[in-house]
């Protein structure tokens, strides 16, 4: 009988799970098939084990904690693997390596590829995306380097599909004139893979006029390019471009992915473009686009940062609990922190961990932000004192400092806001100055204010040195001169009022003599 016709070796493509893979695995032993044929049916068994359906579905990858480690199940594969009678084939070869890389192997990819080489196993066109594509993900930039110098050694380095993967790699490990380098090279071949890979190394940089350009270019476009442009303005803070550009792409007839609509969203979030975010909502009914975790956030978050507080609950309320992600949970939080419900913030965070979600920093800034606006003390000082402990295990970072300086502050809790200060693990920056100098402010504190003012102006005497004008304590050194006097005033220290509005005007003229534009504010109205 023919190999090809043999039951056994039919049935190997067939399975659909791993336990029917083992038993004709073992068919194959017990029939003495593997014996006559170990190099075939050994690479097609190895061949189905790391197919995408059993690869990506193995009983090591379930969440259930009875359930073995994806290595574990991983491990078949490589026993298969080492069955192989020596030298395995590139094709064995490039199956294990593409598993590992899959399943987030990296270094166990490299490790294969080096074993491959040392048995002068040559390899082809579909080896080097998945070795490059593991060296990616350990960051190993000049590693990637060698294995471009090999791919052009063994004549690949023209290959499409090496080429996209090497711009990928020099992309994302901050290579980008390497990658432009290898797109210019590849002028006659480039596809829509190889334009979006630099669209997004460019958006990754920050670089937009230079993204924009790239995509200006590109003959075909498709939903990814759009996509990875929006993200990019929404990231940058270009929100009207992201708007335009959402708009543009709607008009084209180009179908949005659910990155563009998020990101369209976020544009909309960041200026209070309510109308504009409920016309994307609008045609995410329309369109019957399912909404997914990542969208559940982006409508979240735009309704609660526009201050359609009821609606950003109902819709976060009216989704199953196995939807609702940190990510949409933290929406929540720091929504109705910034427009003042801090009861409701607290309320919000505290459930979260009851659904079994672990809180992060967002979680925590977002919630001391609520507590400080509702004069929530002892919430918000439980929370800060078990934040870095056993029940939540956050690090501290001097953005939680500060709303505690800012929450103490309000509070009249001057001393305890001086003394937390002075404890801090690092120094304090303009906003944990500035939190306990509005603290002062609010309750006369001169001495405690004077500390703080003088922190600030050093800060914003070392800013202005460095060529940036200094932020926090009311915007730069005039601002902290303002609030003292504003102090002093208060406390009927007229000759510290007189000095400190003369320091002002100072600071108004060299502010003035050193700037390069004027200051602006943006308010969107009927839009």
């Amino acid at each position: 009988m023919l190999i090809s016709t043999h039951p056994t070796f039919l049935l190997i493509n067939h399975c659909k799970t791993l336990p029917q893979l083992h038993q004709l695995h073992a068919q194959a032993i017990t029939t003495g098939l593997i014996s006559l044929y170990p190099s075939l049916i050994l690479t097609k068994i190895l061949y189905t084990c790391c197919s995408p359906p059993l690869l990506l579905h193995l009983p090591g990858r379930s969440t259930s904690h009875s359930s073995p480690p994806p290595l574990t199940s991983l491990n078949y594969a490589l026993c298969v693997f080492h069955q192989i009678p020596p030298p395995p084939s590139t094709f064995a070869f490039n199956t294990i390596i593409r598993a590992h890389t899959l399943l987030s192997s990296p270094l166990s990819s490299l490790l294969l590829f080096a074993r491959m080489r040392s048995m002068c196993v040559p390899p082809d066109a579909h080896t080097f995306p998945f070795v490059l594509k593991a060296c990616t993900h350990l960051r190993a930039l000049q590693l990637g380097r060698t294995l471009h110098s090999q791919a052009i050694k063994f004549g690949f380095g023209s290959d499409i599909f090496v080429q996209n993967t090497l711009i990928h790699l020099y992309c994302n490990l901050n290579s980008l004139a390497d990658a432009h380098h290898l797109f210019d090279e590849s002028l006659h071949q480039r596809d829509v893979v190889s334009y979006n890979a630099m669209i997004h190394g460019f958006v990754k940089s920050r670089d937009m006029k230079r993204a924009r350009e790239i995509f200006d270019k590109m003959p075909v476009k498709d939903a990814v390019s759009w996509g990875t442009l929006l993200t990019g303005y929404a990231q940058t803070n270009q929100c009207e471009e992201a708007i335009r550009l959402f708009h543009e792409m709607l008009e084209l007839g180009v179908r949005p992915d659910s990155v563009a609509l998020v990101s369209a969203l976020s544009a909309c979030a960041q200026i209070g473009g309510l109308e504009q975010g409920k016309t994307i909502h609008n045609y995410i009914q329309r369109n019957g686009i399912g909404v997914n975790e990542f969208l559940l956030t982006g409508l979240v978050d735009m309704y609660a940062k526009c201050g359609c507080i009821e609606t950003a609950r109902e819709i976060f309320e009216s989704n199953p609990v196995d939807k609702i992600n940190l990510c949409t949970w933290n929406a929540m939080v720091v929504g109705l922190a910034m427009h003042g419900h801090g009861d409701l913030s607290l309320e919000y965070f505290l459930r979260m961990g009851e659904r079994g979600v672990k809180a992060d920093g967002v979680s925590f800034l977002g919630v001391l932000v609520g507590c400080s606006h509702a004069g929530l003390v002892d919430e918000a000082r439980k929370l800060f004192e078990e934040m870095e402990g056993s029940v939540y295990g956050v690090r501290r970072e001097l953005k939680h400092y500060g709303c505690m300086a800012d929450l103490l502050g309000r509070a009249g809790l001057i001393k305890e806001a001086l003394e937390m200060i002075e404890g801090m693990p690092m120094k304090g920056d303009v906003f944990v100055w500035g939190g306990l100098l509005g603290g002062c402010r609010i309750h006369g504190n001169v001495e405690v204010a004077e500390i703080a003012a003088e922190h600030l102006m050093e800060m914003h005497s070392i800013n202005s040195h460095d060529g940036h004008e200094g932020g926090g304590g009311g915007g730069g050194g005039g601002g902290v001169y303002k609030i003292m006097a504003e102090i002093y005033a208060n406390a009927g220290r007229w000759e510290d009022v007189a000095k400190m509005r003369r320091l002002t005007n100072d600071d108004r003229i060299k502010f003035n003599n050193n700037s390069a534009a004027a200051g602006c504010s943006l308010l969107q109205v009927d839009a």
